[in-house]
């Protein structure tokens, strides 16, 4: 009959075995750990190229269901929008400044086109210095008594009664 292998004697072997692993381990660490790099490597280059396949392969069915115009389209469609977001802005402002009664761009114009044309009328009219209206002016009137009454004259008594001026001080200068 065999004997029952004994409980201490086989914690002392896995304890060895474990011991050189760890040598083992300590030895070959460096070559491991740059095994695993290299297989990283690898697996990374791996991973790239089947995402860049999946891209292209993507765009290409992008580009199949838009259709190959579709930057143009698209920048035609912004062109349209931006174009719209520019008269809604314009025209808030128009409104805005019609309610605070600032004239509008064609008024002005307009108001310059009569002056304008104005000025072209008065150039064109013949410069007759009798001919054109002049203001009527008013005769000379008579003296009256009333117009010709003195001012009266201040007596010693009114001008005691005046306060004397004041003397203001001088300001500095800021």
């Amino acid at each position: 009959m065999k004997k029952p292998p004994d409980f201490d004697e086989t914690a002392r072997q896995i304890w060895q075995g474990g011991l050189d692993a760890l040598a083992r381990a300590q030895a070959q660490g460096s070559q491991v750990l740059d095994a695993l790099v290299q297989e990283g490597l690898a697996m990374q280059r791996r991973t790239q190229a089947m995402a860049g396949s999946v891209a292209e392969k993507a765009q290409a069915a992008f580009n199949q269901k838009l259709g190959e115009n579709f930057g143009d389209k698209l920048s035609d469609n912004l062109g349209q929008q931006w174009n719209k977001l520019e008269g809604l802005f314009e025209e808030r402002v128009a409104r805005t400044l019609q309610r605070l009664g600032l004239p509008t761009a064609q008024e002005l114009q307009a108001l310059k086109d009569r002056i304008a044309r104005l000025e072209a009328e008065l150039e064109a009219q013949p410069e007759a210095g009798a001919a054109s209206p002049r203001r009527a002016t008013r005769p000379p009137t008579t003296t009256t008594t009333a117009t010709t009454r003195k001012k009266a004259v201040p007596t010693a008594k009114s001008a005691a009664r005046k306060a004397p001026a004041r003397k203001t001080a001088a300001r500095k200068p800021r």
